[in-house]
This record gives C-alpha cells, sequence and structure tokens, in this order.
C-alpha cells in the first residue's frame, strides 16, 4: 500500500514578502506525497507570480486563480479540489519545520485519530515562543478533547486550522466548510463542526508550525472591541451546541459560559537574538 496523499492548502492574498520562505518550507518536507493548492484570492502583488513559479517548477504545486472573495472561499474551493486522505492547511506568510507533514501522517496513521494537534512558534520579528495547550502526548476522545478545550477556548491552539490535521472523508461525508458569514473566527467555527464528528483526536506536544504574527494582519486590523464581542455572541452558540450534543453541557455549564470571558491568545513574544532563520533551530 502506498503512503497517504496529503492535500496542503495555502490561501494567498498580498502576501509576497513572505511567500517563497513559506513554499520552500513545503518543498523540503521530509514526507513526499502530497499535493499543494495554492489559492490566489485577487492578489495585487507578486504574489501570484510567484506561486506559478513553483507551479512550472514542480507538479505538485497547482495554482488556482480567483477574484477577491476571503480566505474562507478560498480555503472551500481548494477543497472542493482537494484529492488527499487528509487535509493540511498553511497560511502564505507562515512556514512549517521540515518534519511537519511527516509528524501529522504517521500520528494520524498509527493512532487512527480523525483530528491531530501540534503546538506551534510564535514569531514576531526576531523574537520566537512556543505556544500550545495540551501539554501530553496522546490520544483523546472527542468529549476529553472537549474536556480540555473548556480550559482555554480561545487559544489559538484550539481555534486555528494550521497546527491540525484533518481527515477529507469526514470534512466531505459531513459538508464541511469555512463559513463565509464571518471575516474571522472561521477557523474556530470550523473546529466546532469538525471535532463533533471525530472519534479520536491525537495531540502531539512538538511545535511544528512557524506562525508569523504581523501587525497589519486582517485580524489585528478588524479586532475592535465591538467586534470582538460581536463574534463572541454569535460563535458561543456554535460552541455551547458542541457541549450540548457531546451531553456536556449540563455537567459543564459554568465552565462553557466562561468561553464569553476568555481573550484570544497567542502568546507573549520574549526577545530572540540572532534573527530567526528557516534553517535555525529555535529554543524549545
Amino acid at each position: 500500500m502506498g503512503k497517504p496523499l496529503v492535500s496542503i492548502i495555502v490561501p494567498v492574498y498580498n502576501v509576497a514578502p513572505y511567500l517563497e520562505q513559506c513554499l520552500d518550507s513545503i518543498k523540503a518536507q521530509v514526507y513526499r506525497e502530497f499535493e499543494v493548492l495554492l489559492v490566489n484570492d485577487g492578489s495585487d502583488d507578486a504574489s501570484p507570480y510567484i506561486c506559478r513559479s513553483y507551479e512550472r517548477a514542480d507538479s505538485r504545486f497547482c495554482l488556482i486563480d480567483k477574484p477577491n472573495s476571503g480566505v474562507s472561499d478560498s480555503r472551500n474551493q481548494a477543497m472542493d479540489q482537494a484529492q488527499g486522505k487528509y487535509l493540511q492547511f498553511v497560511d502564505g506568510d507562515d512556514w512549517l519545520t521540515p518534519d511537519a507533514t511527516e509528524t501529522f501522517v504517521h500520528t494520524a496513521e498509527s493512532t487512527g485519530a480523525d483530528l491531530v494537534l501540534v503546538h506551534f512558534y510564535r514569531v514576531a520579528g526576531g523574537r520566537l515562543i512556543q505556544r500550545g495547550h495540551i501539554k501530553t502526548e496522546g490520544v483523546l476522545t472527542r468529549q476529553e478533547f472537549a474536556g480540555e478545550m473548556m480550559k482555554a477556548p480561545a487559544n489559538y491552539y484550539y481555534g486555528v486550522l494550521w497546527n491540525k490535521f484533518y481527515r477529507r472523508s469526514i470534512v466531505e461525508a459531513q459538508h464541511l466548510r469555512c463559513s463565509s458569514q464571518v471575516s474571522w473566527c472561521e477557523d474556530f467555527l470550523f473546529n466546532l463542526d469538525y471535532i463533533e464528528y471525530a472519534r479520536l483526536i491525537a495531540t502531539v506536544p512538538k511545535p511544528l508550525y512557524y506562525y508569523r504574527k504581523r501587525e497589519d494582519s486582517l485580524v489585528n486590523t478588524q479586532a475592535s472591541l465591538r467586534r470582538t464581542i460581536a463574534t463572541k455572541r454569535m460563535t458561543f452558540d456554535c460552541y455551547k451546541e458542541l457541549y450540548q450534543k457531546l451531553d456536556l453541557y449540563e455537567e459543564q455549564k459554568a465552565g462553557i459560559y466562561r468561553y464569553l470571558l476568555s481573550a484570544a491568545t497567542d502568546g507573549s513574544v520574549p526577545p530572540l537574538s540572532p534573527k530567526l532563520g528557516m534553517e535555525e533551530k529555535p529554543p524549545v
């Protein structure tokens, strides 16, 4: 039996200064059985030209060009075309450790888990810190995982797509897609939907992803207090519904409502020197 194909989905919007580092890190993966779906979301910088150069050089890279319609639609169009057994997400301004995809595949295949979560590095300029939440390696039921998530529901560890590995058969069978009705928190809503159908969830307390913190990112430019409160109220209904479906709501009601008071966190950043490069090994 051959190695399973992984569909790596990369939404791209005006990230030309960072894109080559991202795509080079994908090309450098120890695990080689993957396709890369690059979705250019109407970029007006050099991003589409960079994507085309990788598509021409490596048959595993495929460019999907479309007018600007947002990151959710970009990911959805890629999922519509994906052929892999698993889905992996990478943002165009971030990058991977060389063993990222290999670790995801090995963990999913050896444990039978439907979802795999790993730790990540938060990078801001030349500063970096390892982030995560569940500190032990193991396999959890969806109920056990929901119990862990309740402790820090607004942590990026639970909310984002890029530190996770998904089984595409579940995504397709349940018709799961990212919501285009919200401009942020769409990752968390997708994860809440997916967790309902994930029989087993594996955790690996090892950082495999470099998340680049940018002050001009979409989340930072749109995250006013009023908008944050409105988003909290909207997402809480979905969050609460998951615990009701898992028969945990009545028992854990107080903890579940703490979600409304939790603040999104991706970690503070201590100084790091020298300047971090993709080839350097960061401290743990």
